[in-house]
């Protein structure tokens, strides 16, 4: 039986997006740029696309811009609204335990004369308004704050901090990493003082290689790409429109029974905690029970490894991870189990199992007795 538990690294597609992809790709294959009948067919299908995402968030379909992913979304809202903002500051303000995506901006930005702030967060992983609130100066133009974190599922407080911020000074603009949140929670930007949010459709089961970012019409932002003008000259480049169909197919699917699906996902958590609970010397990260993300549950196995857990479970075809699947190939301490205060010999002995609606609580029940099995064996091993 093989088992995938790395929902938060991506998901399997539904069929009926693979499905839908492949029609269009042979068949409706038009440059949406182009003129003619299959321009036209192929441009309708990109007008259609941002409808539903528009729809799903309660926001105008001019406020949608399609990227290849989280990555670029991110980068986009960071760095552009960064350069088109500077005169009116230079401050930034994330957390400890976003995304590399926007750690990595920030450091970049910061070479160029960009101040950043970096929140702490408390033992789950949460960031705490009052720290906000101290951050915040005259020269902050930007907060970028993740929805939900992709290593221990921790849920940060957006919609009261962005109530804060706003409350604050109205201009500077509020940025929410939402990769790992949406399709698992409904997200109005609107009602929430979310400015820019950023989004990829391989973790609602769709398509790799396209998210959207959302960008408030109100919101002042500059390309980060340049070229044929696409997209209102905001994200040049040929549309892809099998994946942009791919994204909003996933979209509709996963918000129609998202209440009884997420409920699954949090009983099947519930149950492997639970049974985690059982073994010696394993502990879980994060937020207890429904503070925290239904399909996310980061692991601390004292004495074992975190390569040695995750190939002794990938023997018996049962596949997590080991952390961020974006940095697995720089062995590293992870930041964001760092930023929680797990002890040293812990940060190296982390695992991530993560659900999608597809997981069943017979994989959850034979995950957790080859756990019973294995982690003494190992120690074993380890000890000798």
């Amino acid at each position: 039986m093989e088992i995938y538990l790395d929902n938060s690294a991506t998901t399997r597609c539904f069929d009926e997006v693979a499905a839908l992809m492949t029609d269009i790709m042979c068949g409706d294959y038009g440059n949406p740029s182009s003129l003619h009948r299959k321009g036209v067919q192929a441009e309708n299908h990109i007008r259609h696309a941002k409808e539903v995402i528009a729809k799903n968030l309660k926001v105008s379909d001019k406020e949608i811009l399609f990227t290849s992913g989280g990555t670029e979304s991110d980068n986009l809202a960071i760095r552009g609204c960064a350069y088109a903002n500077c005169r009116a500051g230079r401050h930034l303000i994330t957390t400890q335990i976003e995304h590399p995506a926007i750690l990595q901006t920030m450091k970049h930005l910061e070479e160029d004369g960009f101040r950043v702030t970096y929140l702490p967060v408390d033992e789950r992983g949460c960031i705490r308004l009052e720290d906000l609130q101290r951050a915040i100066t005259g020269e902050t133009i930007l907060v970028s704050v993740m929805h939900t974190n992709n290593e221990i599922g921790s849920l940060q407080p957006i919609a009261e901090a962005g109530a804060l911020i706003k409350k604050i000074n109205p201009r500077i603009l509020f940025h929410v990493d939402a990769v790992q949140g949406y399709g698992k929670f409904r997200i109005h930007p609107k009602r929430m003082n979310i400015d820019l949010l950023s989004v990829s459709a391989h973790k609602i089961h769709g398509p790799k290689g396209i998210g959207f970012l959302y960008v408030d019409d109100k919101v002042k932002i500059k390309p980060i790409l340049f070229g044929g003008g696409q997209q209102n000259g905001m994200r040049s480049g040929t549309e892809n429109v099998a994946a942009c169909m791919g994204m909003a197919k996933a979209i509709e699917k996963i918000y129609a029974n998202l209440d009884e699906d997420v409920e699954k996902l949090y009983q099947l958590r519930e149950a492997f905690v639970k049974g985690l609970e059982k073994i010696e010397g394993v502990s879980v990260n994060g937020c207890p029970g429904r503070a925290g993300a239904p399909h996310v549950v980061s692991v601390s196995i004292q004495g074992v490894r975190s390569e040695v857990i995750l190939h002794a479970l990938e023997d018996k075809e049962i596949y997590v991870s080991a952390g961020s699947a974006c940095s697995a190939h720089k062995p590293q301490p992870s930041a964001t189990l760092k930023a929680i205060g797990l002890s040293k010999d812990l940060l190296s002995s982390t695992i991530r199992f993560s659900f999608s609606i597809f997981t069943t609580m017979e994989e959850i029940d034979y995950t957790l007795q080859t756990m019973c099995d294995i982690i003494p064996m190992l120690r074993r091993y380890t000890r000798k």
